[in-house]
């Protein structure tokens, strides 16, 4: 049994990028907290990140983004590649159990512990159990009406938490 956090969407338009996350954390089937956050503000607020997965793995993997956002003087795409090649070469890194999703208002990345840094053709990305849901709402929201992207975000994952049971509607959205 693990505790798990569940979903997190991202979604950029109009040089703008929102990052939303539900606040429900599991423990196998039950929901032991409603209002957690999982999305955050680094890099003096000009990088949003994000986790889906093990509590402890996804925070774990945030203050490292964040060291490696730092070390290399907050180049995103830098930061994201030199993570995902320390979390699949490190031992206890690999062991990890959680997506992260980071970016700015140029960039948009999905990493993993397997070293995947995937940039979405879309600007849409999306992680955790409500992911798949929540992507579909927003895919279909931002082919299909002006709404910006905050309001795709928050839209998507209120979808997402009517269909999903380890996703709730008590919903966390950051813009840069």
């Amino acid at each position: 049994m693990h505790i798990r956090s569940t979903t997190i969407l991202a979604v950029r338009r109009d040089g703008k990028l929102a990052l939303a996350g539900d606040g429900q954390v599991t423990f196998d089937k039950t929901i032991m907290k409603h209002g957690a956050h999982k999305v955050r503000r680094i890099a003096g607020g000009g990088v949003l990140a994000g986790f889906a997965g093990g509590a402890a793995d996804g925070i774990t993997l945030l203050e490292k983004f964040e060291n490696k956002l730092s070390e290399y003087k907050d180049n995103l795409v830098r930061a994201a590649v030199e993570l995902a090649k320390d979390w699949r070469q490190d031992r206890a890194l690999r062991r990890l159990e959680a997506l992260l999703v980071v970016g700015n208002a140029e960039h948009l990345f999905v990493l993993s512990g397997t070293g995947d840094v995937l940039e979405p053709d879309e600007g849409i990305a999306a992680v955790g159990s409500g992911g798949p849901y929540a992507q579909a709402a927003a895919m279909a929201l931002l082919r299909h009406s002006t709404l910006g992207a905050e309001q795709i975000a928050r839209a998507s994952l209120e979808v997402a938490g009517r269909i999903d049971i380890y996703t709730n509607d008590d919903i966390i959205v950051e813009v840069v």
